[in-house]
């Protein structure tokens, strides 16, 4: 390393991007061929796994900014993947649901992304997959969420 390198560390933020392209390549034909953005798959994915949310809660859960998720949350509805429901008691606040659209789209993509899952497994081995899980979730949690813009 030469000695005027004022940064001794590996670039773990370029890294971590270089490992999530490498994972969401596998992905995106899956996306594409169902019209999907990648935005619009970590929401439908979120809110299969979690229920309906406000949209303040979907930008925490899907590391969406508030103001790139207004557009997304448009476009979803205009495509019926989606409905927004007024929040009982607060008519400003709304929750997102999924649609039976996209409940069946997910339903017919999960095949699909499951074999993408098992095809990763496989190339990296259970255990690091499971020790990869493992690690993300501690960094996550002992680092907290950035304050950063995701998009």
């Amino acid at each position: 390393m030469p000695a005027d390198r004022p940064i001794h560390h590996r670039n773990l933020p370029l890294l971590l991007l270089h490992a999530r392209e490498a994972v969401l390549a596998r992905f995106r034909p899956i996306l594409n061929a169902h019209g999907l953005t990648e935005q619009q798959w970590r929401i439908v994915r979120a809110l299969i796994d979690t229920g309906p949310r406000e949209p303040r809660e979907i930008v925490a859960l899907c590391g969406i900014s508030s103001p790139s998720l207004a557009g997304i949350l448009a476009r979803m509805d205009d495509l019926g993947l989606i409905r927004k429901s007024p929040v009982a008691g607060d008519q400003r606040r709304v929750t997102v649901s999924l649609t039976a659209k996209s409940r069946k789209l997910a339903q017919t993509m999960a095949p699909q992304i499951e074999a993408v899952y098992a095809e990763i497994e496989s190339a990296l081995g259970k255990a690091f997959t499971d020790d990869t899980y493992r690690a993300l979730d501690a960094m996550i949690e002992r680092l907290g969420v950035g304050t950063s813009d995701p998009d």
